[in-house]
């Protein structure tokens, strides 16, 4: 048994093999374990080959055994294979466990059919036997993996008023039926009531909740979640801080006061060393710029080519556009000479960068910037201007 348990299957079969050798009798507990060490080897068939020979040899396989066997055949969607295994038990006279029944429950539902498993559930409840947290959820699971939340969450109630005692499994089957209903905010509902009942969030639960609202574009109520996840000590997947960053960003061209957050989820990937995406590192430096933290912008911007990213050429325009309108036209110009190659020249902003060089009394550079789009093919409605402007104080 120790060997199945540490997962040491090929010297598990080879004692098997050789039990005879060392002079041992194979017993009830013997053969019991090997039907337990291939459906841990998640093969069903050869288990049930075993409880075959069990029972054509006269040994009696305990309710452990035919229930781990039966589990593993749910757990493949051989539901047909599963209840022959249920009808065993009752030809041989062994009582099945509420376990039992809950792997049926989960089952049925894991190939939709959930009907079939919500009457198997009205049974166990007519039976003498009582339904536990497990088979609720079971079943709740079910319903909401067909878009039936609404009767999940009845089973809920009843589970309670049952005086069952729901976990994070249950209530992490409520929040990702909401999500994929289209309704993540519903969630924080569940999340009060969770709490009510003293019954502790895990990472599973903030993650379905964070990624169903992430999904769905709430940002705001993201970020909330996100910010109690780091404070509760959970990490967030890179995937979705990648997710959470970009949403953050395009969010905050109309609301500049996340542009704080995006600066905080940003570096917080750093150093987490999570791989930020090209898309999201494009999106921080058009909310740095747009937000006139052109520092950091241009730091990020600098940081992105560096690491070999090829910033968006949209995203070139707006810091070029960003420093120019601060007169930092030097910046701008390096900027230009990066990216004016191997470009459609239309999105590149002549008529900006001209228009600053004319005002800094650089005829010669505006020119140049002139003379490129020229060549490139544009005609920019900016000039080069003819004479030196002097700025009056």
């Amino acid at each position: 048994m120790s060997l199945v348990s540490a997962d040491e299957f090929e010297l598990a079969s080879n004692l098997k093999s050789n039990l005879s050798s060392f002079g041992l009798i194979p017993n009830d507990w013997t053969y019991s374990i090997f039907v337990n060490f291939y459906c841990k080897k998640n093969d069903p068939t050869e288990a049930k080959s075993v409880l075959d020979y069990m029972l054509d040899n006269g040994f009696e396989p305990n309710v452990a055994t035919l229930t781990t066997l039966i589990n593993t055949f749910c757990e493949n969607g051989r539901l047909q294979d599963a209840f022959k295994v249920f009808d065993i038990m009752s030809s041989i006279g062994c009582e099945p466990t509420i376990n039992t029944y809950n792997c049926l429950l989960k089952g049925l539902c894991y190939v939709g059919r959930v009907e079939e498993a919500y009457d198997l559930m009205g049974s166990i409840k007519k039976s003498s036997m009582k339904p536990d947290i497990y088979t609720y959820t079971a079943v709740m699971d079910g319903f909401c993996k067909v878009g039936r939340i609404h009767e999940a969450f009845e089973l809920l109630c009843e589970a309670i008023e049952m005086e069952l005692s729901p976990n994070a499994v249950t209530y992490n089957t409520l929040f990702n039926g909401y999500f994929k209903e289209g309704r993540p905010l519903r969630g924080f509902g569940l999340l009060r009531r969770m709490r009510a009942r003293e019954c502790k969030p895990d990472y599973i639960t903030y993650s379905t909740f964070l990624h169903g609202l992430l999904k769905w574009g709430k940002m705001k109520a993201a970020l909330s979640i996100y910010k109690e996840m780091i404070e509760t000590g959970f990490r967030v997947d890179e995937r979705m801080m990648n997710t959470l960053l970009r949403g953050l960003c395009r969010w905050s061209r109309e609301e500049k006061e996340l542009l704080k957050d995006v600066r905080n989820v940003f570096e917080e990937m750093r150093q987490r060393n999570y791989t930020v995406c090209p898309d999201a590192y494009d999106l921080v430096v058009e909310a740095l710029c747009s937000g006139r933290d052109m520092e950091k912008g241009f730091e990020i911007l600098t940081e992105m080519i560096t690491i070999g990213y090829s910033p968006k050429t949209f995203t070139f325009n707006v810091v070029i556009k960003s420093l120019c309108a601060i007169g930092e036209v030097d910046r701008a110009l390096a900027v230009f000479k990066v990216m004016h190659k191997n470009r459609d020249p239309r999105g590149i902003p002549f008529n900006a960068l001209i228009n600053q060089l004319n005002r800094k009394g650089r005829l010669l550079e505006a020119r140049f910037v002139y003379a490129i789009a020229l060549k490139r093919g544009v005609v920019p409605k900016s000039k080069p201007s003819k004479y030196l402007i002097v700025h009056h104080k």
